[in-house]
């Protein structure tokens, strides 16, 4: 199952990604945008993880600090 997602383009990044579905790269633009973003979570999973874990301990230590007072 897949869900549709709709996503503003510049026009010069959208004109690449038909340039490389007319010159046979990819079946569609559809393919591109998908293999892109699946390529961007592989290679920042753990970055974006560790951030995201920071964020939450940083939050976790604020609401500490404001029940203490």
């Amino acid at each position: 199952m897949m869900k549709p997602v709709q996503v503003d383009l510049p026009d010069k990044l959208a004109a690449e990604i038909t340039a490389l579905v007319q010159a046979g790269w990819f079946r569609s633009e559809d393919e591109v945008v998908r293999l892109a973003l699946l390529e961007f979570v592989r290679r920042r999973r753990f970055e974006l993880a560790e951030h995201f874990q920071r964020e939450d301990i940083a939050w976790a230590l604020r609401q500490k600090k404001e029940t203490k007072t």
